[in-house]
């Protein structure tokens, strides 16, 4: 029973290369397909990032379902995670590349189109994040702004 709890079915080496991969890859996909994965999940993208976790378990960890082949693998996935924060933290330049620039998309009123259909966002998506802040049309915004977090920030228009 013991055995099967603790041996490797691969190298230690082998399970921290692969979770290194798999986290590289999955920094490439999500900043290739967009911020909307981070902030405004609907199902569908739910769907995907869980199925997602499921499919790249077994390239990360090989045919190990041991206790250390598991603890090896988050262990890893943590570490890279505490690495590129680290990165981004102390270079500005990292986190432009790693994790964008904000866009904005509606400047005084008027929609930037252009942004929204890069961040593939519909009008009715950002009319939902302009009515969570109180305001009930896009005349009432100065800015919405896309961030690199994936959030929507919106600011108000004052009234005068």
């Amino acid at each position: 029973m013991w055995h099967n709890i603790f041996h490797l079915g691969a190298s230690w080496q082998e399970k921290a290369i692969r979770a290194i991969l798999v986290y590289a890859f999955l920094l490439v996909a999500i900043r290739l397909f967009g911020r909307r994965e981070l902030g405004q999940l609907t199902a569908f993208d739910l769907i995907v990032l869980l199925t997602l976790s499921n499919i790249l378990q077994n390239a990360m960890i090989g045919n190990d379902n041991s206790l250390s082949g598991g603890v090896i693998g988050a262990a890893v996935l943590l570490s890279a995670n505490y690495a590129i924060a680290f990165a981004t933290f102390k270079n500005p330049k990292a986190e432009r590349v790693l994790a964008g620039l904000p866009k904005i998309l509606i400047r005084d009123g008027v929609l930037q189109r252009d942004a929204i259909r890069s961040e593939l966002l519909t009008e009715q998506e950002l009319l939902s994040a302009v009515r969570r802040e109180g305001l009930e049309t896009f005349e009432q915004v100065k800015f919405a702004i896309a961030e690199p977090n994936g959030l929507i920030s919106i600011i108000p228009r004052r009234p005068g």
